[in-house]
């Protein structure tokens, strides 16, 4: 079995945990440890930025699936050439700082764009819907990207450094928009969700009871400072994961 199709198979389970280095982060040396770490814990795969010498070096280092983020179509096909396993047009939330916004048609503009340059060249494509957009528009877009052939859909969520709260309650404040929208997504498309911004072994459990088949964890992992406390924190995700295939084998 392929690392993309024990992938799939993860996803079925509703089980996946993918480790985000993030879509901006350049640094080879915290890529690394993000990626060592993901290995060691068992993570379903890992999800770094598109600069070909960070692609190259990851996929030296590991068999694991790897996904490459990129809102640019050319650099995602260019992915696919130098050894990705994934694609994956999004993690829009760590852009909007700089000024960047995403709508439905752009989201499905770049879709097509990608698609197209790719031609017959099939890789597992995942695609984020903004966490912005009204939830109904948020449903129609996933639909629309459904009957394109793209292979999950991603949520996200949005948060202010206005009146964060502390603690426990100011970590479900800012996994509420990307739980909710979990919720809804789940239950209007085929489509596997993953769940993705602020999500960390707090809020995980949450979005598998929301419908989530998989979950997208970034800055949990990569803000920190070492490699042991990245490998506990992934060990914790999967463990959360693993506790809801049981939850699903139940239920069967």
């Amino acid at each position: 079995m392929t690392g993309i199709e024990l992938f799939r198979q993860h996803l079925t389970e509703k089980r996946a945990v993918k480790i985000i280095a993030g879509i901006d982060n350049f640094d080879i040396d915290n890529v690394k440890k993000v990626v060592t770490s993901a290995q060691q814990a068992g993570a379903s795969a890992v999800d770094i930025c598109a600069k070909e010498e960070i692609i190259k070096e990851v996929r030296n280092m590991t068999e694991m699936p790897v996904f490459v983020s990129s809102v640019k179509p050319e650099e995602l096909v260019k992915a696919v050439e130098l050894g990705a396993d994934a694609i994956e047009l999004g993690n829009f939330d760590a852009l909007y700082g700089k000024g960047l916004s995403f709508n439905s048609s752009t989201v499905l503009d770049l879709v097509s764009k990608t698609l197209e340059l790719l031609g017959d060249n099939k890789v597992f494509f995942s695609v984020t819907v903004p966490g912005c957009l009204p939830i109904s528009d948020q449903i129609e877009l996933a639909r629309k990207l459904e009957t394109m052939g793209i292979d999950l859909i991603q949520t996200e969520g949005y948060y202010s450094q206005n009146n964060q709260s502390d603690g426990v309650k100011g970590l479900m404040e800012r996994a509420e928009l990307t739980l909710s929208n979990t919720v809804e997504l789940s239950r209007n498309i085929d489509l596997p969700v993953m769940t993705a911004s602020n999500i960390n072994p707090t809020t995980a459990p949450f979005a598998f009871a929301a419908g989530a088949s998989a979950i997208g964890c970034g800055s949990c992992v990569n803000k920190l400072d070492s490699a042991l406390s990245m490998t506990a924190t992934i060990s914790n995700l999967v463990e959360i994961a693993s506790r809801n295939t049981h939850k699903v084998v139940e239920l069967v």
